[in-house]
């Protein structure tokens, strides 16, 4: 089959490779039907992230089942699935705890399992999954070709801007600031409405990301950065900032910029796949601004989004604003790399 290989800097080729095969009676070998890319794939695209060799890329997919091992029991050969970004039992008691990134048991796309296979890399035709009972959530009938898209951003960028509004306490009347403009942000101010809020302020320059995010629920834009940022932000709230802030960047300055925007007490969900340097305590100490967050738990996320997906009460699927075959996985990097696309989904 093709898959996607980074060799380094810059430097994505899709390749024959191996079929992915069974071996361990929980597995199961599922068809993609679409796949994309992610903003923290462009960090070791750009070589902040350096890739010692060449290695197999991707963490988001739906598709068909094709084959399943022995011990499988929730889904079926014939179901359209939708993976997370990492594999999980959903079972050991980090999974259990709400944590399943923290499986015990579990690993990530694109590297060997503990269970002596391997898991493909999502940005390819197939994927062995090694937990497919824990891992792989089935939709009730085949979606529509109009619902793939949705469907796929529970695979990470919906279920991660959501964790980003859970974390940070987003509630009914919540106000509310999100630091990101891209796939995750603009996810996380569906999060945000769906949970209530009161106000959305959206911290972005560019006017297509500006338009998505008004449809998304956001009632504001912030254009400033840095102190300029703050200060904005602080006059639209009482002089004093947001009760929650939504971190979706990942950098040291997003960081930054999202604690000085909280008011006092206020609370930092935080997303971003951190790529910066080391965090004051102090400002958080002294303003009693709260931080929660990391890597999202999307498994978890799924069935309760799902059904909105479905239904079109949230569309988040409207953050892919490209679409490529998988033959041109190099533009879809580049497009992403240079922002001539919000998120790029890849199709067989």
């Amino acid at each position: 089959m093709r898959a996607t290989v980074i060799y380094g800097e810059r430097d994505v080729r899709l390749e024959e490779v191996s079929d992915p095969t069974l071996s361990t009676g929980g597995d199961a070998i599922v068809r993609v039907v679409a796949a994309c890319v992610c903003g923290s794939d462009l960090w070791p695209y750009r070589g902040v992230q350096p890739t010692e060799e060449p290695k197999r890329i991707g963490h988001e997919f739906v598709g068909i089942v094709e084959e399943i091992g022995a011990d499988v029991s929730r889904v079926k050969v014939g179901d359209f699935v939708i993976a997370p970004f990492y594999d999980c039992d959903n079972t050991c008691i980090n999974c259990q705890n709400g944590t399943s990134t923290s499986c015990l048991n579990g690993g990530w796309w694109g590297s060997d399992d503990q269970l002596g296979g391997f898991a493909d890399g999502a940005q390819g035709e197939k994927v062995r999954v090694p937990h497919a009972d824990g891992s792989l959530v089935a939709t009730p009938t085949l979606p529509t070709d109009a619902q793939v898209p949705g469907l796929l951003t529970l695979a990470d960028v919906m279920g991660t801007g959501h964790h980003a509004a859970v974390s940070a306490g987003v509630t009914a009347g919540s106000t509310v600031v999100v630091v990101g403009d891209g796939a995750v942000g603009l996810c996380a101010i569906i999060a945000a409405k769906r949970l209530g809020a009161s106000r959305i302020v959206a911290m972005s320059r560019h006017p297509e990301r500006q338009l998505v995010a008004r449809e998304f629920g956001a009632t504001e834009i912030v254009e400033e950065r840095g102190e300029a940022g703050v200060a904005r932000i602080r006059e639209l709230f009482d002089g004093i900032g947001a009760d929650c802030v939504l971190e979706c960047v990942g950098t040291k300055e997003s960081m930054e910029q999202a604690i000085a925007s909280a008011r006092p007490g206020g609370m930092v969900g935080y997303v971003g796949v951190p790529t910066g340097g080391p965090i004051e305590v102090r400002p958080l100490f002294g303003r009693n601004v709260g931080l929660n967050g990391g890597v999202a738990s999307v498994r978890g996320y799924v069935e309760e989004l799902l059904p909105e997906v479905l239904s079109g009460a949230i569309n988040p699927g409207r953050v892919f604003d490209l679409q490529l075959p998988l033959a041109e996985v190099a533009e879809a990097y580049a497009a992403m790399d240079e922002r001539r696309a919000i998120k790029v989904m890849l199709l067989p």
